[in-house]
């Protein structure tokens, strides 16, 4: 008989592999993905940052990210600005105590945000209230926002342009995102630093 935890363990990792077949497929996709990098590409080159934010796991996901524009991701090489809204603690108690937890993103994003950056919410439903708070003040700052979202985009999708991610089940949804992000971190990196690519 086979064992049943091994043969779940292979039906997750085959779920994820038909989730990034569907986004591989996806040309929408792929051009979003390209003009995103387009995108950041001007950011850096004209001083701009690029900043994330998320919940729970895609707030970890907006970390991982902007630390590997800040640091390194493929090879050694001059940092690139970038933060991910929500690691100050005393900042979020703050925010959230004062004005409510729907606003500790908008108002950070507020304070520090100007126009030529890139501002990548990171959200599996679409429908995060202090996304959408951050979002509404990206669009009245002029600031350029692309979100990762779920399949459906939710009400974010109303608000800025979505990369939706073809999948209903947010493992699938979050494992596609961090790939994204590190394509997006990739061909950032090699465009910027083409000699430097070349001996990574």
């Amino acid at each position: 008989m086979t064992n049943p935890i091994a043969t779940e363990i292979c039906n997750q990792i085959e779920a994820s592999i038909i989730a990034k077949q569907a986004v591989v497929q996806d040309l929408q996709i792929i051009a979003q993905v390209e003009a995103l990098t387009n995108l950041c590409l001007a950011s850096l080159r004209g001083g701009g940052k690029i900043i994330f934010a998320g919940n729970g796991g895609s707030f970890a996901d907006a970390q991982h990210l902007s630390a590997e524009f800040t640091s390194r991701f493929q090879f050694d090489r001059a940092p690139l600005p970038s933060l991910a809204l929500g690691t100050n603690n005393s900042a979020i108690s703050a925010i959230g105590n004062d004005y409510g937890y729907d606003k500790v993103f908008s108002r950070e994003l507020e304070a520090i945000a100007k126009p030529g950056d890139v501002f990548i919410p990171i959200t599996t439903s679409g429908n995060s209230p202090n996304i959408l708070a951050a979002v509404e003040v990206a669009n009245r700052q002029n600031i350029s926002t692309v979100a990762l979202t779920g399949m459906s985009g939710g009400e974010l999708k109303r608000h800025c342009e979505c990369i939706c991610i073809p999948s209903a089940e947010t493992a699938r949804i979050q494992e596609c995102h961090i790939m994204l992000g590190h394509i997006l971190c990739g061909l950032v990196e090699t465009a910027l630093f083409p000699r430097l690519s070349n001996h990574g």
